[in-house]
């Protein structure tokens, strides 16, 4: 049963994602064009991400003025009450760019630096997704599950890639020597809504070198709800050198492989 402060943080997460959501959705401009990228439209999307943080730590702050927070875009203090709320306002910034569904609000609550609470928000597919430690995973109403393990050569698995070109051009080296092993891999263009998916059995696992704090704290919390397994290297937290989630059956071979190819490593 979840706690009176859970549900609290839980409550003020969602509605902060929600309000967020629906000022990238509707303040998003119908004629961002991706062939400007290198002037307005930058801008736009900074402008975009910047306000969205704002108005979460805004709204948070005067709700919970004792929380401290880390974000993507600058939000940053310790607080004093032992909760810390970790933001990606924007978490797909190239998809909104391009004007591709596949992006989301991610907020995720800490107590003691244990996260407790997880909220990830899909404006434009009308999804949010949201967990509380100990207490399951949800899409609206509905209790998530992470997929029955398949074999791994049976196995749909996204990753992601960073924008350094050495450093994407490694990731595409261990992508190129996985797809064999695998039934196929996803590149959705979000860490928060892949780990989502992970958790809703859309995909039987996920992994990603390269991801920060708020790319992960919440998305991470509704996989593991869901009865997936995370992870880095083996043995090893989830981080910015590996993240890796998947169904239990999938979990430890695809993370053992992942080793093997050096997919911890640029």
């Amino acid at each position: 049963m979840t706690d009176p402060l859970t549900s609290e943080l839980l409550a003020l997460a969602l509605e902060a994602a929600r309000r967020a959501g629906a000022l990238l959705r509707d303040g998003r401009p119908d004629d961002l064009a991706v062939a400007r990228t290198k002037s307005s439209p930058i801008d736009v999307v900074t402008e975009m991400d910047i306000a969205a943080e704002k108005l979460i730590t805004g709204y948070l702050s005067e709700h919970r003025p004792d929380d401290g927070f880390l974000g993507e875009e600058g939000a940053s203090s310790t607080g004093t009450s032992g909760v810390r709320w970790v933001i990606d306002p924007l978490d797909g910034t190239v998809n909104y760019l391009y004007g591709l569904p596949t992006w989301a609000v991610s907020i995720a609550a800490e107590l003691d630096g244990q996260t407790v609470v997880g909220v990830v928000d899909v404006p434009m597919r009308g999804e949010t997704f949201r967990a509380v430690l100990g207490d399951g995973a949800y899409l609206g109403e509905r209790r998530l599950r992470c997929r029955p393990a398949p074999p791994l050569d049976q196995a749909l698995v996204s990753t992601g890639f960073n924008y350094v070109q050495t450093v994407r051009s490694h990731q595409a080296d261990v992508a190129h020597r996985l797809i064999p092993q695998l039934r196929d891999i996803r590149r959705g263009g979000s860490a928060a809504i892949d780990l989502c998916d992970v958790a809703a059995g859309r995909l039987d696992g996920y992994y990603e070198r390269g991801l920060r704090p708020w790319d992960l704290a919440a998305g991470d919390l509704i996989a593991r709800e869901a009865g997936a397994r995370t992870g880095g290297r083996p043995g090893e937290l989830p981080s910015g050198d590996l993240t890796v989630a998947a169904g239990p059956g999938v979990f430890e071979p695809l993370q053992t492989l992942l080793e093997d190819l050096g997919a911890w490593h640029d």
